[in-house]
């Protein structure tokens, strides 16, 4: 039984649901103790058990406004976040991890805190996350058209957010050229809903549609004017309960519920973030994505999307982009068909391989037909 401190990045719940599987897994052999900021530490505290602690941190936030990241306002929050009280309580967590958890090795999902403590210590820091895949693959030109401003960027940010890592396991859908080493790619894990979902899958009429941005005032019309019975979420904080307006069925969200409805989706409409698309192609289910703009990370999830034939991109939803998903859904279906993966075993059997080579003081396991660097985990290949 080791003893692993668990950085989990509390932008979004993208993180803090992947992170569920693997802490709740590293949890049945080890002690784990999570360090999370924002909303996905209430989400993990509810899990705490006698191997398994959770404390809140401070963490970096990203602003967004109509439907794009604004960076100097994301600056400014971090800022004002930090020197009010962020790094302070940064600080005094350190201290307190080192006097009473004793961690052997770290795992991270995109939080810097804790691959700051790894280097600190001299601890093995074990990476999962998606979004390492802006920086330690290789996208052909056609993925990075017109964006690569917002690609350097990305990339750029992803590189200096942990710093040198022992190994970087990366969950995806979609399996680019790997160009750096201690770098393998690796099948999404779901949530148990999720896989649950999957063997009960089935086809309806109905679309999931999940949106937070307000931006296009457009959207209702949009929708109503389709014919297509649409499920939404995200848009409406206030209601109480379900409320219908024709084929509109507006929606507070429930986990239960919204699985339900993906279960029997004809297809998605809602952002780039990760999460939601994996699950959409793992249950079978074409998306209309609409990235973030400034976003890469996102920006690329929608562009492989499309690649792959599993959905189609948008700047923004249209009447003619809506229309042209609602034709196209038939072909979709037929692409997504052709994706496969075993549940969560490749994932969770590469950390487990991973976190055992760490804690025995061997190297990281290298590729060696890939000269040096790690290869690709790839279910369709």
């Amino acid at each position: 039984m080791a003893r692993i401190l668990y950085g989990v990045a509390g932008e979004g719940m993208g993180h803090a649901i992947r992170s569920r599987v693997l802490i709740d897994h590293l949890a049945r052999e080890h002690d784990v103790q999570v360090v999370v900021s924002g909303r996905a530490h209430d989400y993990l505290k509810a899990r705490e058990s006698d191997h398994l602690g959770v404390k809140r941190i401070w963490g970096l936030t990203i602003v967004y406004e109509d439907n794009a990241v604004r960076n100097f306002r994301t600056f400014l929050e971090n800022v004002r976040g930090g020197v009010l009280g962020g790094v302070p309580h940064n600080v005094l967590a350190y201290f307190e991890l080192v006097e009473a958890f004793r961690p052997e090795v770290v795992v991270t999902d995109f939080e810097t805190w804790s691959a700051i403590f790894a280097r600190r210590h001299r601890l093995s820091c074990i990476s999962v996350d998606n979004i390492q895949i802006v920086n330690r693959c290789e996208h052909p030109p056609e993925i990075l058209r017109g964006e690569r401003r917002a690609y350097l960027v990305g990339k750029s940010v992803v590189k200096a957010k942990l710093g040198p890592c022992y190994h970087h396991l990366v969950s995806t859908f979609f399996f680019p050229k790997v160009v750096k080493p201690r770098t393998t790619l690796h099948p999404p894990v779901f949530r148990p809903e999720i896989l649950a979902a999957r063997e009960r899958t089935e086809r309806g009429d109905h679309l999931v549609v999940y949106q937070t941005s307000t931006s296009n005032r457009a959207l209702r019309d949009i929708l109503r004017r389709s014919g297509v019975e649409c499920r939404i979420y995200g848009l409406r904080r206030d209601l109480a309960g379900d409320e219908r307006d024709g084929n509109l069925l507006w929606r507070p969200f429930s986990e239960a519920t919204f699985v339900d409805d993906l279960r029997t989706a004809r297809g998605v409409v809602s952002g780039g973030s990760f999460t939601l698309m994996s699950e959409s192609v793992f249950l079978g289910k074409p998306m209309l994505s609409v990235p973030v703009r400034r976003q890469f990370e996102q920006i690329l999830n929608a562009r492989w999307l499309e690649r792959l034939g599993y959905g189609l991109e948008a700047r923004e939803i249209t009447a003619e982009r809506l229309g042209e998903f609602l034709e196209r859904l038939p072909d979709l279906e037929r692409s997504l068909s052709t994706y496969h993966q075993d549940g969560n075993s490749d994932l969770l059997g590469a950390l487990d391989r991973t976190l055992a080579r760490a804690l025995s003081g061997a190297p990281a396991e290298e590729d060696p037909e890939h000269g040096g660097e790690a290869g690709l985990a790839d279910p369709l290949l």
